[in-house]
């Protein structure tokens, strides 16, 4: 038995769960989210508490289990308190400018990058060195982070680029000059 996929979801009292058919969603005070979830999990509510059972121990629905619960919990938590992922911008000249939801990044291009902030999606610019990425969607938050990161990521000669905060990158050494 999963060790994960056992455990119990504890919803809370603000937290609305509908289950139809392989369909969950799930709504709460920030938003609502919904997702397809594999046929083979059997989800039931018991008293604030969701529990995800597998209809057979194959290896393919014993692998679903705790991705499954995982998915679920994730959404709970999304939903109550919401996700961030912070990046740096490190390098003379990178900075981070916010206007209404569009995020310009100077990072030593030829042009500024923009990005449109996405549906549940939320940017945060607290000094001008360092974006934060809001949402209440985990995948969703993190794969943006990380086609922000894409823009420039940090290169290992002089540590410029855009990084995920507390990153931390080998550095090297330069040519020798002899």
């Amino acid at each position: 038995m999963s060790r994960i996929g056992k455990m119990p979801i504890a919803v809370p009292q603000k937290v609305q769960v509908e289950i139809t058919g392989s369909t969950i969603t799930v709504k709460g005070p920030k938003g609502m989210l919904s997702r397809e979830m594999p046929r083979s999990m059997i989800m039931e509510i018991k008293e604030g508490e969701l529990a995800i059972k597998r209809s057979s121990d194959t290896q393919e629905h014993r692998a679903l289990h705790g991705l499954t619960r995982t998915l679920i919990q994730n959404m709970i938590i999304g939903v109550t308190e919401g996700f961030t992922r912070a990046l740096e911008l490190v390098g003379v000249g990178y900075r981070a400018n916010l206007q209404g939801n569009r995020l310009t990044l100077n990072v030593g291009l030829s042009h500024p990058v923009v990005f449109e902030a996405e549906e549940n999606i939320e940017f945060e610019v607290p000094n001008p060195n360092q974006v934060i990425v809001k949402g209440i969607d985990k995948q969703q938050v993190g794969n943006l982070a990380a086609v922000i990161r894409k823009v420039h990521p940090p290169e290992p000669y002089k540590g410029k680029g855009i990084r995920y905060a507390g990153e931390h990158v080998r550095r090297k050494v330069g040519k020798a000059g002899v």
